[in-house]
């Protein structure tokens, strides 16, 4: 299946599983481009293969990876979604834990976000994944220090870059994410089981970066089914 010249490009990192896959999977089935940076491409084999010319996959580790290796593809929607999670009693965490949550969480989207600006088209939407555990007010659980405050300083770093570039046409939008059901989820809270799974995110996440940034930009939306 070629990809259309005129058909456009959405970046999703850390798309090998999980939210990051299932909505790869839906931009594609919409004849979407999509362009994969995930540290494990392995996995998306098969789905290249049904996807030959509309999936681009770029082994890409975003706390260390060289951003000279990042294709030459337009940017049309960028999903910051690839994430760590660290479930440990605050005074556990070592400094290297705490550098490799914020590494992921926090770096990589920053210096993504730089390495693609000049490929970003007049209209781009960027948005950043982050956590309803990152929002100020609400629930918060003890083991997250790391994974919450990361999250945390994504969402402000969303509403800074909004500011930052209030002179161009460029929309930065976050999703704060209650509990979904994932692996990363199962290996950091083994045992429990989440309500929303990806396939049932997926169809919000595409319809969010297809239409959000016509009416809203800076925005930090939660997407949870509980309160606060």
């Amino acid at each position: 299946m070629a990809h259309h010249k005129d058909s456009k490009f959405a970046w999703i990192t850390g798309a090998s599983r999980g939210i990051g896959l299932a909505t790869a999977e839906e931009f594609l089935s919409n004849g979407w481009n999509v362009v994969v940076l995930t540290r494990n491409i392995a996995p998306l084999a098969e789905l290249k293969a049904i996807y030959t010319g509309q999936l681009y996959l770029v082994a890409f580790d975003v706390t260390h990876s060289d951003t000279a290796l990042l294709p030459d593809y337009p940017v049309d929607v960028l999903i910051n979604n690839a994430g760590t999670i660290v479930n440990k009693a605050f005074e556990d965490i070592t400094q290297r834990e705490l550098e490799y949550s914020y590494q992921t969480n926090v770096f990589g989207p920053f210096l993504l976000i730089q390495a693609l600006m000049k490929r970003f088209t007049p209209t781009a939407h960027i948005i950043n994944i982050s956590s309803i555990g990152g929002v100020q007010g609400s629930v918060k659980f003890p083991g997250l220090t790391s994974y919450s405050s990361s999250k945390g300083a994504l969402v402000v770093l969303t509403e800074c870059l909004q500011c930052e570039f209030h002179e161009t046409q460029w929309s930065f939008n976050c999703l704060a994410l209650g509990a979904v059901q994932t692996e990363m989820l199962k290996t950091a809270f083994p045992g429990y089981k989440a309500k929303v799974t990806s396939k049932d995110l997926s169809p919000y996440i595409f319809n969010f970066a297809t239409t959000a940034h016509q009416v809203m930009k800076g925005k930090v939306i939660p997407v949870s089914l509980s309160t606060p």
